[in-house]
């Protein structure tokens, strides 16, 4: 890290601008010079906005200038930047002259393009050190940062709102995990793509995170690492402060050859870099899913006490092939059912209950028993956590009875179906909001589980997981592995407790 360039005051520039300036901004709306200008605008920033073009053409309402030097001194934090790299140091210059303190460039054919892409890379990065502009790129996608309503990026989506900071080598990451942001509800504070990474890494932007107020998980997409003493120091100290989730690219031979295309990234050995994040308790995932599912839970879930698991099922199948996933999990235990819950329970379902765990219900509920008895395995001292299965069901048949021709119009109900209808869909909504009041009130995780949360996103159950900030797992198989690394977390944290 560059002392002098990564304070947080350059950080803030970047992510908190008071003004943006899209240096080479387009009237092409296929260019990124005119996309990014329009997300900057879409996504509601309430800075001042500039932009610049070599003829002052107007692009989406704002009057661009021809150069930089006609900025208003101080107006401006954070330059956007998608001209061509011949173009770069007479910006970054201008723009220094003008008070700018951060710069974001998009501009590839750098050290992604060979060894004079590589001389030109560090040139630039020696430009920003001597101008004091916090460099980020060149390469990148852009930068997004929810508290700030700021969309700077040249491709789509925006998240919502919450508490997941994103740094990634690679654009198409960052836009993976916003996707699954979107899709899940589950929000984002900042997200970053560090293109070639050449001055602000993205082990600098991790740092940042652990010390930023509006983010609560780190997670990240990482490459090559030149520096490995230097990056274990600091995923050291942002693993100990936040939860923090890395997937890596290129940890094979034929992973590391694309990377070295890809942002010009060296190689790292996977075996090395497996150990640091053991040793420094930060969470390796395998797959974009699985990253973005072990950081949502980190997110929205309580940390548990142990790995004592209860899996509590509307359906005998799903709660046998959960059973054997969590009996398969190395960090997680299926727990016998102990003998007064067992009794607790007795008391409010029909005797063809499993009575074993996992508690299938075996359809023995009636309106209010899946909330208690959710309610009675949470407040258990011999569980620490629960798998929830079966919910939107009957929302799910419900679907199918508004669309299937019977579903007469508003106030003719010949056959009940409106009734029916309403009455699935308001239950599987409470049973989602019971699950998160009672993980709330007992501090314990309860994971919900259904593919209905993408095979039918709209269903109630799924919605109202939703509504409340939680994640709904598509599957029982990833909520069991999003729930081992809450579980491995919990244990670093109590190993390093005092």
């Amino acid at each position: 890290m560059n002392d002098s360039v990564h304070t947080p005051q350059h950080f803030a520039a970047l992510f908190e601008p008071r003004g943006v300036v899209v240096a080479g901004a387009s009237t092409h709306p296929g260019k990124f010079g005119f996309v990014s200008l329009h997300n900057i605008l879409a996504s509601g920033y309430a800075g001042k906005v500039y932009a610049t073009n070599r003829d002052g053409a107007s692009v989406l309402g704002i009057e661009c200038l021809t150069s930089i030097d006609d900025l208003p001194d101080g107006d401006v934090d954070l330059m956007f930047v998608c001209t061509p790299a011949a173009a770069n140091p007479g910006l970054l210059r201008s723009a220094a002259a003008k008070g700018v303190k951060a710069a974001f460039l998009t501009t590839a054919g750098y050290g992604e393009a060979g060894d004079e892409g590589r001389k030109a890379e560090q040139e630039l990065v020696a430009l920003c050190e001597e101008l004091g502009i916090l460099l980020v790129g060149p390469n990148g996608q852009g930068v997004v940062s929810t508290p700030a309503r700021l969309c700077a990026q040249i491709v789509a989506p925006y998240p919502p709102a919450g508490g997941i900071g994103v740094a990634s080598q690679s654009g198409n990451f960052v836009s993976s995990f916003l996707n699954w942001s979107c899709a899940t509800g589950v929000g984002i504070s900042r997200a970053v793509s560090a293109g070639n990474a050449s001055a602000t890494t993205v082990a600098d932007l991790l740092d940042f995170y652990s010390h930023d107020p509006a983010t609560t998980v780190a997670l990240a997409y990482m490459e090559g690492i030149e520096d490995g003493r230097s990056v274990a120091q600091t995923l050291g100290r942002v693993a100990a402060e936040m939860p923090t989730v890395i997937m890596k690219g290129g940890a094979t031979a034929g992973g590391a050859r694309a990377a070295a295309s890809h942002t010009g990234s060296l190689a790292t050995d996977d075996r090395t870099f497996e150990g640091m994040c053991r040793q420094s308790g930060v969470t390796r995932a395998g797959t974009v899913e699985e990253a973005f599912e072990a950081a949502a839970t980190f997110a929205t879930q309580p940390s548990p006490r142990g790995n004592r698991v209860v899996v509590m099922t509307t359906a005998g199948g799903w709660g046998v092939v959960t059973a054997d996933a969590i009996t398969r999990h190395r960090d997680l235990a299926l727990v016998d059912l102990p003998d007064d819950l067992r009794a607790e329970i007795d008391k409010l379902l029909p005797p063809r209950w499993s009575r074993s765990n996992p508690v299938d219900l075996a359809g023995g509920e009636t309106r209010d028993t899946i909330p208690e008895v959710l309610g009675l395995i949470a407040a258990h001292d011999g569980v620490d956590a629960i798998i929830h299965l079966g919910l939107g069901i009957q929302s799910n048949q419900a679907r199918m009875l508004r669309e299937g021709g019977y579903h007469g119009p508003e106030g003719d109900d010949t056959w009940g179906i409106q009734r029916i209808v309403a009455y699935h869909e308001r239950q599987d909504a409470r049973f989602a909001s019971a699950a998160a009041e009672i993980s709330d009130a007992t501090g314990k995780p309860i994971l919900t589980a259904t593919e209905l949360a993408v095979a039918f996103p709209d269903n109630a159950g799924p919605a109202a997981v939703r509504s409340a900030g939680r994640l709904c797992y598509p599957s029982a198989d990833r909520a069991v592995t999003a729930l081992g690394h809450l579980v491995k977390r919990s244990r670093f944290l109590q190993r390093r407790a005092p």
